[in-house]
């Protein structure tokens, strides 16, 4: 049940004939009082008799208690109350007794022992809301204490959604991004979009900034969507902040409507836009000679931006599992950047689901907790190359290391619901486990083909080879080993540990690095994200070529060799620590 107090008006009556009318298109339906301050007030919907000047008349009567200079402009305090929609239909009893609730807890008609509070009614015209209506002077004459009516008619919303099980709303902080308005929500349903336009901009701001390093770049690349921008330049020249619009979005002058990046979301405005730039150039240049990153070479590939953004949140998960809180804030808002570079960059059949995991983990990424900027420098940095190197294929080794990235962002994702929750973050805690969900069902598209060729791959090993990979597996992990080899993806582990230990290195040590470092508990395919952690760190291709046989002078065939990862893939591979 959500309750939203609107924007104090002037007007009782211009409300009451909104209240009362058919609605901007045509939606009310049978407006009627359930409640009201006095049992006796005027019903203008269901009394022949009555009308909404008699029912204006007898809300503003307070006001002449007060001389006319003394009377407030903006007396009409508006609340709005929606149930979800997957609620019961509630019965004009129960909605009465709600909107008693509501201005009891806002200080608008305390009620008890308090028997001066403000007059009020209550309005339904539609099944799932009421409107709240009250004039804010007291029937004593003073003003009431509504003082953070907003936050108290929230807390009494989560009290009734218990009494009366209906959809229970996670608790918010204040943090969260402004929603859309019923007007802007109607607007878009006229339009045919999904999204509101507010929602739609939110969306490509945060996709701009994702990596970003400067202004002009910013700026661009919100051109380059196709957003009308605005710029608020100060007299001295220097800029102070901006709006955009969509350019189909038009009020009804026939003008755009423009949203500054603050009422977007509070981490959206240019300071604090800029703020990101600015710290993560001073931990760069702050990195001292034993502390600086090692030299990576340019991203010149989609993979591997892939590969270095997997590593990089690789380090991440292990921060926010034991990192302090105001670093852990900057991994889990840092990856809300990467998961936009991600959406805005990989193939059509993933692209759906990591929009949707981008948009819902947008609120995860904000709480009470001061995030601590620069040490998120891997992260930032792992955006910027996703974006700079340009669109992935869906196949190959663009597609297969995209499985990787998505792979390591579920359990980032997990790891950031675990974290919010553990501090009573709900909303946050909530966002972040939907996103995994979204996350779950773009790795399942984009792993589908470089798993199964890599399972073909580990089929056709010899039985003595593929013998020799299980007795391993139960060496290196004996309380999962039978429970990996019962799972569809172990012939694709099983062919990973080959290829590891034919490129030199020690798979039993290679798979008891991935499993300490790391909980498994949350994986759906423990074989799959053994794969990918071990192909990662073994620097194998993440879709490796199958051998084919290959004609030689004689007339007989000779396999051809799968080639080697590049050295600027395996140095992608080194965010700054070992793994």
């Amino acid at each position: 049940m959500i309750p939203c107090i609107h924007k104090q008006g002037s007007s009782t009556h211009g409300l009451l004939n909104y209240l009362y009318g058919k609605g901007t298109r045509e939606e009310h339906v049978d407006p009627h009082l359930v409640a009201s301050f006095d049992s006796m007030a005027p019903d203008p919907g269901r009394a022949p008799s009555a009308t909404k000047e008699d029912l204006q008349r007898l809300l503003d009567q307070p006001l002449h208690l007060l001389d006319e200079d003394q009377r407030p402009d903006q007396h009409v305090w508006h609340c709005s109350v929606r149930a979800a929609g997957t609620d019961r239909i509630l019965s004009d009893v129960e909605w009465a007794d709600i909107a008693r609730r509501i201005v009891a807890a806002t200080g608008i008609d305390p009620g008890g022992a308090d028997s001066a509070g403000c007059r009020w009614a209550a309005v339904r015209h539609a099944d799932d809301h009421i409107h709240i209506i009250a004039t804010l002077v007291r029937e004593d004459g003073r003003r009431p204490d509504h003082h953070r009516s907003g936050q108290r008619a929230q807390a009494e919303a989560r009290l009734i959604e218990a009494d009366y099980d209906l959809h229970r709303v996670n608790p918010g902080d204040g943090t969260a991004a402004k929603r859309p308005t019923s007007a802007e929500r109607h607007k878009a349903q006229r339009a045919g979009r999904e999204r509101t336009a507010r929602e739609e901009l939110r969306e490509a701001v945060r996709g701009a900034s994702a990596g970003a390093a400067s202004t002009d770049e910013f700026f661009d690349r919100l051109a380059a969507d196709g957003l009308l921008i605005r710029k608020r330049i100060a007299p001295s020249g220097d800029l102070l902040g901006y709006k955009v619009a969509l350019p189909g979005d038009r009020n009804k002058d026939d003008e755009p409507v423009f949203y500054a990046g603050s009422t977007l979301a509070p981490d959206l405005s240019l300071p604090r836009i800029r703020k990101r730039w600015s710290l993560q150039a001073e931990a760069i240049a702050e990195s001292g000679p034993g502390t600086a990153q090692p030299v990576l070479p340019p991203v010149t590939h989609p993979a591997f931006a892939r590969r270095r953004a997997a590593a990089a949140t690789w380090q991440a998960l292990l921060i926010i599992d034991h990192g302090d809180d105001g670093t852990a804030a900057a991994q889990i808002a840092a990856a809300g950047e990467v998961l936009d570079a991600l959406a805005k960059t990989s193939a059509a059949h993933t692209r759906a689901e990591l929009r949707q995991a981008a948009f819902v983990f947008e609120r995860a990424g904000r709480s009470h907790v001061r995030a601590v900027r620069g040490h998120d420098h891997a992260l930032r940095q792992a955006a910027h190359d996703l974006v700079h190197s340009g669109p992935a294929l869906g196949r190959g080794e663009d597609g297969a290391t995209t499985a990787m990235v998505i792979d390591m962002a579920v359990f980032l994702a997990i790891a950031a619901a675990n974290w919010h929750a553990r501090r009573h973050h709900s909303q946050q805690a909530a966002a972040a486990q939907q996103a995994a969900e979204h996350l779950r069902a773009a790795y399942q598209a984009a792993a589908a083909h470089p798993i199964a060729a890599l399972r073909r791959r580990g089929q056709r090993l010899a039985p003595r080879m593929r013998q020799r990979q299980a007795d391993l597996l139960h060496q290196a992990l004996p309380e999962l080993a039978e429970r990996i080899q019962a799972e569809p993806g172990w012939p694709a582990l099983a062919a990973t540990l080959a290829d590891a230990r034919q490129a030199g290195h020690d798979p039993a040590a290679l798979l008891a690095e991935a499993t300490r470092r790391r909980e498994l508990d949350s994986a759906d395919s423990l074989s799959d994200v053994l794969v990918w952690r071990l192909r990662r760190s073994a620097h194998l291709p993440a879709a490796p070529e199958t051998p084919q046989a290959t004609p030689t002078r004689d007339g007989r065939h000779t396999p051809t060799p799968t080639p080697a990862t590049p050295p600027a893939a395996k140095a992608a591979n080194h965010p700054g620590r070992p793994h």
